[in-house]
């Protein structure tokens, strides 16, 4: 396929959108607060940003220029700029991990799907047993694969209409819409008695708060938040025209990112310090167990508006977690229609049906294939642990070395300054951030969490 055939995001706000849209998701609104309650709040905040724009940022770019410059899939480009050498696995892990990724977030995604269901339907309202509420849901054989199948086939819909029309267009739709909740949320949440111990929480550094593991956990927290090492940014930056400048959009799509990311923290614990008893470190459990009874208790004197609250938030998340899921198909998509010569849309079909099918298999290890263990894990935490652990760190490490050390240096400045037309000054030390600096942080976030688990 030559490049006047392939398709191209067609406007600068377009090909921003639609890379923010891929960053931005449940690893903003549901990770990122639980990583901020369990690691003193604006201390790790403080961290994530460094740990973002110094180290993060340099990725993404180089992640941009390699699929730029190819014009091709994830696995592709790294055939056409190291031919015949091993690199080629680095782009066949990507679309790997995409595609792994994808059969299992989707399943989340689907939760969001039930909540945001649940919340319109009046079911989150009024005395519950949340906890109970949400592991009954999970270990149901049939409800979490109905909505995770509903979810791929609304993720499968715009990945059908293909770049343009499909993803770049809910792209402009999905990204202000979130941003908007967002706001209005934040608003709500300020309103709540109590909440000057939230913004407390996350605006006023305790600095002895700032350990090693909390350095960990923000470099893993800000390229997991980023999506890099999974093919997403590599494969959107092949539509990318070559007037489109990589440094400033890697810059506007952290920054939205990272917005999207504290926003959420200014959602979530002004509302848990709004309710006396609650802790912000819940983890994983703040978003669908701890937040259902914040709203009913912070607005039980309003019931109207804890019950709007709460749509809009669950709304928020099925938003975030779509823009994802579309980006993750894509990977896949890309890939098997560029390589195979088969059709995007018989692509996309068949990337839809393996997710389901493997998506269908890690919701049931909740439930009746419990019992059913890989390396002592269920089948979801297994794939959790290969793409999260494993595969995202190892493939961000790889593209920081393959950019920094293998690309010839006039390469790579003539993608990020646009053949010399964009004046960027700061190169050579994005140059010496690509070839010391992320390799070894990444390696140590790599090591660590493999010691961990």
């Amino acid at each position: 396929m030559s490049d006047k055939e392939r398709a191209n995001f067609g406007s600068k706000l377009g090909i921003i959108l639609a890379s923010a849209g891929s960053a931005v998701g449940l690893g903003n609104i549901w990770r990122f607060p639980c990583e901020v309650g369990e690691n003193g709040g604006a201390a790790f905040i403080l961290v994530y940003l460094v740990c973002v724009f110094f180290l993060g940022v340099p990725v993404m770019v180089s992640e941009f220029l390699i699929g730029r410059h190819s014009h091709a899939n994830t696995a592709t480009a790294y055939q056409i700029l190291a031919p015949r050498t091993p690199w080629k696995t680095v782009g066949l892990m990507g679309v790997f991990a995409g595609f792994l990724i994808l059969s299992y977030y989707t399943v989340v995604a689907g939760w969001t799907l039930e909540y945001m269901v649940s919340a319109t339907a009046g079911r989150l309202s009024g005395a519950k047993d949340f906890t109970r509420h949400f592991n009954e849901f999970v270990a149901n054989p049939w409800k979490p694969v109905l909505y995770m199948t509903v979810f791929m086939l609304l993720t499968h819909a715009v990945i059908v209409r293909g770049v343009k029309d499909g993803i770049e267009k809910f792209s402009k739709v999905m990204m202000p819409m979130l941003l908007l909740i967002i706001g209005i949320l934040v608003v709500c949440s300020f309103s709540m008695p109590g909440s000057s111990e939230g913004l407390r929480f996350l605006l006023k550094p305790d600095f002895s708060k700032i350990t090693a593991k909390v350095v960990l956990s923000a470099m893993g927290q800000a390229f997991f938040s980023l999506s890099l090492g999974m093919g997403c940014l590599c494969t959107y930056a092949s539509y990318f025209g070559k007037e489109a400048n990589l440094m400033k959009t890697a810059g506007s799509v952290a920054l939205i990112d990272t917005i999207v990311a504290v926003m959420s923290g200014f959602i979530i614990f002004p509302a848990v310090y709004s309710v006396p008893g609650l802790s912000p470190d819940a983890g994983p459990g703040l978003v669908f167990v701890t937040l259902p009874n914040v709203f009913n208790i912070a607005f039980g004197n309003i019931p109207w508006l804890g019950y709007l609250f709460s749509v809009m938030f669950y709304v928020l998340l099925v938003l975030a977690a779509l823009t994802s899921t579309i980006s993750l198909h894509e990977v896949a998509t890309a890939y098997i229609h560029e390589s195979y010569g088969i059709s995007r849309r018989k692509g996309a079909y068949i990337v839809t049906g393996g997710c389901i099918v493997l998506g269908a298999l890690c919701s049931l290890s909740f439930g009746v294939l419990s019992d059913f263990k890989l390396g002592g894990m269920i089948l979801f935490d297994c794939f959790d642990f290969l793409s999260a652990k494993f595969l995202m760190p190892l493939g961000g490490m790889l593209i920081s070395l393959f950019t920094g050390w293998y690309l010839d240096r006039r390469l790579v400045w003539e993608e990020v300054t646009n053949d010399g037309k964009l004046r960027i000054s700061f190169f050579r030390f994005y140059i010496f951030l690509l070839r010391y600096v992320a390799p070894l942080a990444i390696g140590v976030i790599f090591v660590n969490e493999l010691l961990r688990s």
